[in-house]
C-alpha cells in the first residue's frame, strides 16, 4: 500500500474517533438534560397536586400543557406571541444597531467616551423599567413605547461590551501592523473588529433577557395584547395555568435565542471554544 493511502486511511481512523467521542459527549449530556427536565416536572406534578391543592397558587404542568393548548387552538396565544415578538424584535433590532455604533464612537474618540461616559453609566444603573409608565403616557398604549423600553434596557449592555471590546485589541499587534503600513481601515477590519466580536455576542446575549423583561413590565403597565397583557389577565382572574403558559413561552423564547446565539458565536468566533 502506497504512503498516502497509509496517511489518508489513518487521518479518516482518526477523524472517526473523534467523530464518535463527541457523539457519545453529546449523547450524555442530552440524556442528563432530559433525565433533569423530566424530573423536576414530575416533581413540580406530585407537589402541585398533593401537597399544593390549591389551584389558585400552583398550576400542575399537566394543566399548564392544557392551557397552551386551549390557548392555540382559539388563538389568543398566536396573536399574544406575535404582538410581543414583534415590540421585542423592533427594540432589539433599534437598541443593538445603535449601541454597536455608540460603543465604536467611545472606542474610537477619547472624547466621544468621556462625552457619552456619564450618560451610558447614570442611565445603566437607572431602573428604567421605572420609566415605563411614563413612555406609556408620552406614545400610549401601542406598540412604540414598549419598544422604547425594550431599547433603553438593550442598549447600554451592547454599548458598553463593544466598546471594551475594541479596547482590548492588543497594541503590541496594531503596532505590528502599522509597522507594515495598515491603514486605520485595514486595522479595524482584520484586527480590531474580530478581537471586538465576542464581547458583542456577549453583549447581545444579555440584552435578550433584558429585552424581554422589558417587554413583559412594559406591557403590564399597559397594553392591548401581548404575553405580558395575558399575564396581567391571568393574575387578576387567577387564573394560574393561563398565567404559567404565558411564563413558559417567554422562557422558551429566551432560551432559543441564547441557543441560536451561542451557535452563531461558534460559526463566528470558533477560538472562543475550548
Amino acid at each position: 500500500m502506497a504512503e498516502g493511502e497509509i496517511q489518508s486511511a489513518a487521518k479518516a481512523e482518526a477523524a472517526s474517533v473523534e467523530l464518535g467521542a463527541v457523539l457519545r459527549g453529546v449523547g450524555r449530556s442530552w440524556w442528563r438534560g432530559t433525565l433533569s427536565v423530566v424530573v423536576g416536572l414530575a416533581v413540580w406534578e406530585l407537589l402541585s397536586r398533593d401537597l399544593g391543592a390549591n389551584a389558585l397558587f400552583l398550576a400542575a404542568p399537566s394543566q399548564i400543557v392544557h392551557a397552551l393548548v386551549t390557548l392555540s387552538q382559539s388563538g389568543q396565544l398566536g396573536h399574544h406571541i406575535a404582538v410581543s415578538s414583534l415590540e421585542f424584535a423592533l427594540g432589539y433590532v433599534i437598541a443593538c444597531v445603535i449601541g454597536i455604533g455608540l460603543g465604536l464612537a467611545m472606542a474610537a474618540s477619547v472624547g466621544v467616551k468621556q462625552a457619552l461616559q456619564p450618560w451610558i453609566s447614570g442611565f445603566y444603573a437607572t431602573p428604567t423599567i421605572a420609566l415605563a409608565p411614563l413612555f406609556i403616557l408620552w406614545l400610549g398604549v401601542g406598540v412604540w413605547s414598549k419598544v422604547v423600553v425594550v431599547v433603553t434596557l438593550v442598549l447600554f449592555p451592547v454599548t458598553i461590551n463593544t466598546e471594551a471590546g475594541i479596547r482590548t485589541t492588543s497594541d503590541r499587534l496594531i503596532e505590528m501592523l502599522r509597522s507594515f503600513g495598515a491603514s486605520r481601515r485595514q486595522i479595524f477590519l482584520k484586527v480590531s473588529l474580530p478581537s471586538a466580536i465576542p464581547f458583542i455576542l456577549a453583549g447581545l446575549k444579555l440584552g435578550i433577557g433584558r429585552g424581554l423583561i422589558g417587554v413583559v413590565v412594559a406591557e403590564l403597565f399597559g397594553s392591548r395584547a401581548g404575553l405580558g397583557q395575558l399575564i396581567s389577565q391571568s393574575a387578576d382572574s387567577f387564573n394560574m395555568p393561563n398565567l404559567f403558559a404565558a411564563v413558559i413561552v417567554l422562557a422558551a423564547a429566551g432560551i432559543v435565542l441564547t441557543a441560536a446565539f451561542g451557535w452563531l458565536e461558534g460559526r463566528l468566533v470558533p477560538w472562543t471554544k475550548d
